[in-house]
């Protein structure tokens, strides 16, 4: 009789889609084209004067220094970037990698579990690719959803992807990114289906794929820009109240919120008609909403992931693309237990 397969206590997969850090640069609209028009946004600091309006514990405080409280400005230091009073459109710039071996896990010391996986991922390959997951991703790239903040309220947004061999452009597109609806990302036009086999064929490994990202943001002359806000941890020791982030002086958005933008493709959880898309995750959660949308035992990834692996239960075809998403995203899924 043959041992029970139970799931490797060291298990973990490497992320397949490997953005860079986004750079933010400052231009004119009508010079997008002119590569030494553009000029990098950097980070200042502003000190302003405001006033309190948070929610106060009335109930624990004295009504006459509550009073006197909120009656004093609230003075801080803030980082801010903007454009330039001359310059009308934001340029953000990052590469994209597509890496080869989804499924296949950086470490496993079960080596039955080792094979079981493997046949999954094949059967999976074989029946699906990545077709569905390619032209996922490539919604994202082409609706610049990568922009966050920045691509709210903004008069025009061109995104340009070209894929890059021995330095060289070998292909390349230009999508208009606001003509293009950030909830039906299931829904792809010619140029976006073209780019997602581009990216299906980087994770089959048919193909080396680099992708170069431009988007081209015109949001008015002088306006205000949107870089990464920094984590400080120890926050007795900064004298400021938001530090943005930044490259080398040059303000940019950290490689794990364009990768989180770009695995916003989950609509296979519950609720995903009346709230769209969300970034594939193990639990479906949205820390923004302080919701998890795939609660433990309830199409989380682990429990499809057993069922499949350990039970011979196959998730339906939406559960699969689940799967295997969250193994491109990359992770460590061991059982401690």
């Amino acid at each position: 009789m043959s041992e029970k397969l139970i799931t490797a206590s060291v298990l973990a997969f490497e992320r397949k889609l490997d953005p860079s850090d986004a750079v933010f640069y400052a231009g004119r609209w009508d010079e997008r084209d002119d590569a030494s028009a553009w000029s990098p946004i950097d980070i200042r600091e502003k000190s302003v004067r405001g006033t309190i309006s948070n929610r106060l514990k009335a109930n624990k405080q004295d009504p006459a220094k509550l009073d006197a409280a909120i009656e004093n400005a609230n003075l801080q230091t803030v980082d801010v970037a903007a454009l330039p009073a001359d310059a009308d459109t934001l340029r953000v710039q990052f590469t994209l990698r597509v890496l080869a071996g989804a499924g296949t896990p950086s470490a496993c010391n079960n080596a039955r579990y080792r094979a079981r996986l493997q046949s999954v991922v094949d059967d999976y390959v074989a029946r699906h690719g990545f077709v569905e997951l390619g032209k996922r991703y490539a919604s994202n790239l082409a609706n610049g959803r990568f922009l966050w903040r920045n691509r709210i309220g903004a008069e025009t947004v061109l995104v340009k992807v070209a894929r890059q061999q021995n330095g060289e452009a070998t292909w390349s597109r230009t999508f208009d990114a606001l003509s293009l609806n950030l909830r039906s990302i299931d829904e792809s036009a010619p140029d976006v289906a073209e780019l997602g086999g581009l990216i299906a064929d980087g994770l089959a490994g048919r193909a080396y794929v680099l992708l170069h990202v431009t988007a081209y943001v015109r949001l008015g002359l002088g306006q205000e820009v949107f870089p990464s806000q920094e984590l400080i941890l120890d926050k007795d020791k900064s004298r400021k109240s938001k530090t943005l982030y930044q490259v080398k002086d040059v303000a940019a958005i950290h490689s794990q919120k364009i990768g989180n933008a770009l695995r916003t493709i989950d609509t296979w959880y519950e609720e995903a008609k009346k709230l769209g898309p969300i970034a594939v995750e193990p639990y479906g959660s949205v820390t923004t909403q302080g919701t998890a949308y795939r609660p433990p035992k309830q199409q989380d990834f682990y429990t499809l992931l057993d069922d499949w692996m350990l039970r011979d239960k196959t998730p339906s075809e939406e559960q699969q693309h689940f799967v295997m998403a969250v193994l491109i995203r990359g992770g460590v899924f061991g059982d401690a237990s």
